[in-house]
């Protein structure tokens, strides 16, 4: 569906880009996880919730020229950064998106660490389970990172805190 597309551009331009495929995701699953009508499927994977649909729609707006993915090499990876297009921009114009403003929402996303956002959506992808049985869901997923019980409880806020704004 177009509309599905749309509702990407608006958000890349909005959050005036953004940097990290990983982080891309997350925000993206965050946002959908309180009540942003994002309609991405997701499963759980490596780095927490992921998205194939999601990617091939970004690969897709990237194709049509909508969104630019710019490729920065660092010591060891690629990192990629997404912006829109003034194709992408002019696409959007011919769409009346059915969406809440989310501004201030991405504004927060686009404050955090990809690290801390796979806590965020790692958490809410367990959310059907208490809160003692989501942190050892948490802890038995990712025992490499460590996340520590502020970490994890500065994550909770931030739920709260995304959820009403």
């Amino acid at each position: 569906m177009l509309i599905n597309h749309a509702k990407l551009i608006h958000f890349f331009q909005l959050t005036g880009g953004v940097t990290g495929r990983k982080k891309l995701q997350k925000m993206i699953y965050i946002l959908q996880k309180s009540a942003v009508p994002f309609e991405e499927k997701y499963q759980f994977h490596f780095y927490g919730p992921y998205s194939e649909e999601l990617t091939l729609r970004v690969e897709e707006l990237c194709n049509l020229g909508f969104i630019e993915e710019t490729r920065e090499d660092k010591a060891n990876y690629f990192q990629y950064h997404y912006d829109v297009t003034k194709a992408g921009e002019d696409f959007l114009k011919q769409f009346t998106l059915d969406m809440p403003d989310i501004t201030d929402k991405t504004e927060l996303l686009q404050l955090r660490s990809s690290r801390f956002l796979e806590l965020v959506s790692t958490i809410l992808f367990f959310e059907h389970l208490d809160k003692r049985e989501q942190i050892e869901k948490l802890h038995q997923m990712k025992p490499k990172q460590n996340f520590t019980e502020a970490e994890i409880n500065e994550a909770y806020q931030f739920i709260k805190q995304i959820r009403s704004t």
